[in-house]
């Protein structure tokens, strides 16, 4: 799929992979290694944003997916993002989509609202967000579990 196709038809929550069509190479080059995993990964779409004008200058739309988290268990020091333009020559596959009936956590409402977790259920999205304090958190059920997937009606 092309990233315009991820930007139309992946909802937030799934789980995308990239790719730059080149072989993985060899464990003993380190460099190079590093250097393709940036370019062939996969992670979770956790935010699209539309194009944004700042002065004279148009940014295309983009879409950012959560690759890792860096720290222990229980304390995330650093989340590891990536954002792509629509504009991007990778190519993407949406490997998974979210669970009817899953809740998606995000960390606010509006359009630049970001997933911040993925719960089973609405028992254990609150759960969730008994343990982490996120005050604006928004809770969103997924309806629909196809290309077709426009739930963007977010309800606390």
């Amino acid at each position: 799929m092309t990233p315009s196709q991820i930007f139309e038809h992946a909802p937030i929550g799934a789980i995308i992979a990239w790719s730059d069509g080149t072989r993985r190479p060899p464990d003993r080059f380190k460099n190079k290694l590093s250097a393709w995993e940036g370019r062939n990964n996969q992670g979770r779409l956790v935010r699209k944003e539309t194009a944004r004008t700042l002065g004279n200058y148009t940014s295309p739309p983009s879409f950012t997916v959560h690759e890792s988290d860096i720290g222990t268990r229980d304390v995330v020091v650093v989340r590891v993002l990536r954002a792509f333009s629509i504009d991007s020559d990778l190519t993407f596959t949406i490997l998974q989509w979210p669970t009817l009936g899953s809740v998606r956590i995000f960390d606010k409402s509006g359009e630049h609202a970001e997933l911040i977790h993925l719960a089973a259920d609405r028992k254990e999205a609150e759960a969730w967000l008994r343990t982490h304090h996120y005050p604006q958190a928004v809770l969103d059920e997924v309806l629909q579990t196809t290309a077709t997937d426009d739930s963007e009606g977010r309800v606390a």
